[in-house]
């Protein structure tokens, strides 16, 4: 676990789905449910819903559309929310997660959520987890017109929240996110070792993980009891 300087981190971002919440629920439905949902839907089989829905989702990977369920809402001719709420029960905090938000409240650290999901998943995933007291704001990457891969969103957001990055901790799951923060100029990065609870651990290459957010409480100023 890496020593953060954390008297020198005044800005906390935080990513959302696989840093806070586990990545099960985004990952089941859309290799999982989607596809079957998808095949139901058109009278097709399994295999030739996935051989049509795979090319979709790399084409679109890293961009504001792969994060948008109007467009896939559009795409697939399903509505993605109603399929969404068919599989919320899997939605879920990582069981360090909260212990970690509080810490930092404690510490007095500005915390703000930055999230490529879209308002509408955002809504629902807050219906479920409570979320939203934790943060100072919370930020969809919708709101700019660019998803975080992209240094427009990055500057939005500077412009919008007004913090340093020389002095900002960004914690999220995605490596091309944490590079494009880290081109940005963001001084203090961290992935996550194990986004998905049902998955293995990943490789973070070069960045340093998050493996359980207890150990990273530890070097902040006020500690709350473990």
């Amino acid at each position: 676990m890496p020593v953060l300087p954390w008297q020198q981190i005044d800005t906390v971002l935080l990513d959302m789905d696989g840093t806070l919440l586990d990545l099960h629920f985004d990952n089941h439905f859309w290799l999982t449910h989607l596809p079957q949902r998808y095949a139901e839907h058109h009278g097709v089989s399994l295999a030739l819903a996935e051989a049509e829905l795979l090319p979709l989702f790399r084409e679109h990977a890293g961009t504001l559309n792969w994060y948008c369920t109007d467009f896939w809402s559009r795409e697939l001719r399903l509505s993605i929310r109603e399929l969404k709420r068919e599989v919320a029960h899997l939605i879920a905090l990582r069981t360090d997660a909260e212990l970690f938000l509080r810490a930092l409240r404690e510490a007095g650290k500005r915390v703000v959520l930055i999230t490529n999901a879209h308002r509408d998943s955002l809504s629902l995933k807050l219906e479920r987890v409570e979320l939203a007291p934790w943060f100072e704001r919370l930020i969809s990457s919708h709101d700019y017109g660019f998803p975080k891969e992209d240094q427009q969103f990055w500057f939005a957001l500077r412009q919008d929240v007004d913090f340093d990055p020389a002095r900002a901790l960004f914690i999220d799951d995605s490596l091309p996110i944490l590079r494009s923060a880290g081109r940005f100029g963001v001084a203090n990065l961290l992935a996550v070792r194990q986004p998905d609870s049902q998955a293995g651990p990943k490789d973070t290459e070069e960045f340093a993980a998050v493996e359980d957010y207890r150990e990273l409480v530890l070097g902040l100023p006020a500690t709350p009891s473990l």
